[in-house]
């Protein structure tokens, strides 16, 4: 598809939503924030080893920074709007703090890896009791003080990953899925009151997206509807995180807790997305997918090299970039259905 003048103005919007996004974030912020990020690949920037995280493949990052760079998507995801929006620049993975100048620390620090999550999952990766405990040993050793502490924000998006594994362990039997999801909550608490008690003053927890929504779901109806069934596991779960939080609120009658309402903001984003956007854009569908469902993914190759996935003409016309995550494009869109929320972080 060749360059258009509509393609142009696509760009030029992004571009410009963005740096309002840092102005109004920054003119909120009385000081410098530090953010800091638990979770799994909708927040991850760059957790895992070159050498086995697809993310650190081809053809990802392909729309930002234009190469791979441990980010589950073509571009930005919403970490990085999290952060303009709170007026700095993105937290360091903390895979690499040790490869950087001390002053790239001064934003916070990104403990988030892919395919992660509450309980341990199918990716042999630190899940969040682990990614907490390697801030606790940060924060004992100094390396954040209390004025850090003080001015700090921290960001968990989890969950969908240990559902994931559920489903791919039972046979997806969704018959005790509700006793499964309290069994998230229990240790959810654990972990947030942690967080709470190494001194952040402002936690943002992510609702669980529509999971009958992802493009692995969606893919058994050609992609033209949502799988019911996960949607209502989404809102049990979403249900059972809200009481979780409003109780630790009411540990010390505080606001500490918050949430981010990425199921509405799915949604929103999507029917925007479906309602408004220019003829070949996609909608459940991802832009970029194995050649054979199930056997091949983005980025996968050949012993010789040769390309196994098909990716789509345009990624700026994509709401989801693979089968599990969105676009740089769909994170916008996301991003911009949660900015009602997002003044709670430095009220």
């Amino acid at each position: 598809m060749p360059f258009s003048f509509f393609h142009l103005l696509c760009y030029i919007n992004i571009i410009f939503a963005e740096v309002d996004a840092v102005n109004e974030g920054a003119s909120k912020s009385k000081s410098k924030l530090r953010l800091f990020v638990f979770g799994d690949s909708y927040v991850d920037t760059g957790n895992w080893r070159k050498s086995i995280g697809s993310s650190w493949k081809e053809p990802y990052g392909i729309t930002f920074p234009g190469k791979p760079s441990g980010r589950f998507s073509d571009g930005r995801v919403l970490t990085d709007y999290i952060a303009s929006y709170l007026g700095i620049r993105t937290p360091i993975a903390y895979k690499w703090r040790k490869e950087v100048k001390r002053s790239n620390l001064e934003y916070g620090m990104n403990f988030a890896y892919g395919g992660t999550g509450v309980l341990d999952t199918l990716a042999n990766q630190p899940n969040m009791t682990t990614q907490i405990d390697f801030f606790q040993r940060l924060v004992e050793q100094k390396v954040y003080g209390k004025q850090d502490l003080d001015n700090s924000v921290a960001l968990v998006s989890v969950a969908g990953n240990d559902y994931a594994t559920y489903l791919a362990r039972n046979t997806h039997d969704l018959q005790k899925l509700g006793d499964f999801t309290k069994k998230i909550m229990d240790h959810l608490e654990i972990n947030m009151d942690r967080i709470r008690g190494l001194g952040v003053k402002r936690i943002a927890v992510t609702l669980i997206e529509p999971m009958g929504c992802i493009p692995l779901q969606a893919a058994s109806s050609s992609y033209s509807n949502c799988t019911q069934a996960l949607n209502l596991g989404s809102k049990f779960h979403n249900q059972m995180l809200n009481q979780s939080l409003q109780n630790l609120n009411a540990k010390d009658n505080s606001t500490v807790f918050i949430t981010l309402d990425l199921y509405d903001a799915f949604f929103s984003a999507l029917n925007k997305f479906t309602t408004h956007a220019p003829a070949g854009s996609l909608g459940l569908k991802p832009c970029c997918e194995g050649k054979e469902m199930g056997k091949y993914y983005c980025g996968s190759v050949d012993e010789s090299g040769a390309k196994l996935y098909t990716i789509c003409e345009n990624p700026n016309l994509s709401f989801f970039w693979d089968t599990l995550h969105p676009s740089q494009n769909g994170w916008h869109s996301i991003f911009s259905s949660l900015r009602s929320s997002l003044h709670k972080l430095t009220a």
